[in-house]
């Protein structure tokens, strides 16, 4: 079946470019170490807890007014330099980070007229739930489900002036909120921009939302929290 790509916000049909999904359904490897100890059989693994990028190649192609079109894809591909949102139409519920840093070497056809390459995308090791991305509100208390194995790393944003977050076994003690306050438990981060907040923050480790139910609840002077959960998987 034909299908296209989204990269960056921009999609692929308005290139004319056009793919196969025989790249789409592929796996990231685990980061592991095997370890060898004489006189013992097999080996022993040390496993990093994390898994590799991964490469996603689609077959490509543009059917019509290849010249103009082949420039414009061009530009559009190569233009970003860090990672980006790539989606497809082969897995519409779920989206990669992901950066393209070329080559792009196209197979003309029928005087120059055509063209096909393969797209080989450097891409982050997750699949994110597009559904992950929604807003939740808490109102004083939730329970949140994740439908996934794979501990998520929420972004959350805290208004008020101070009091208690609490995520599951997690305890986050917050002073001092200039209004609200954004925690990226990814980049375990507090900030309110480009304001580093920090120091307005006190907790042993930063929330995670792990597969199954979490509670999420408040207390203090705390009005409501916002949370994206960012579930995903591989």
């Amino acid at each position: 079946m034909i299908g296209y790509f989204v990269f960056g916000g921009k999609c692929s049909k308005d290139y004319g470019l056009y793919i196969s999904g025989s790249g789409a359904f592929n796996a990231p490897e685990r980061d592991v170490e095997l370890v060898e100890v004489p006189g013992k059989n097999g080996s022993l693994v040390l496993d990093n807890g994390r898994f590799k990028n991964i490469a996603v190649t689609y077959p490509a192609f543009i059917r019509h007014k290849f010249k103009s079109l082949s420039g414009a894809a061009r530009e559009w591909l190569l233009h970003a330099s860090g990672y980006v949102r790539l989606e497809d139409s082969y897995n519409p519920e779920y989206y990669r980070l992901a950066r393209f840093g070329g080559p792009l070497d196209f197979d003309t056809k029928v005087l120059n007229r055509a063209g096909e390459c393969n797209l080989s995308f450097d891409c982050k090791p997750q699949r994110y739930l597009a559904d992950g991305d929604f807003i939740v509100d808490v109102a004083g208390s939730i329970q949140m489900f994740n439908p996934t194995p794979f501990p998520a790393l929420p972004f959350i944003r805290v208004y008020g002036s101070s009091g208690t977050l609490m995520v599951g076994e997690v305890i986050v003690q917050i002073s001092d909120i200039p209004g609200y306050l954004d925690i990226d438990c990814e980049l375990m981060n507090a900030c309110k921009g480009t304001l580093n907040c920090n120091s307005k923050i006190n907790a042993q480790k930063f929330p995670t939302l792990p597969s199954g139910q979490t509670g999420v609840a408040y207390e203090g002077d705390i009005d409501h929290v916002q949370i994206k959960p960012r579930w995903w998987t591989i």
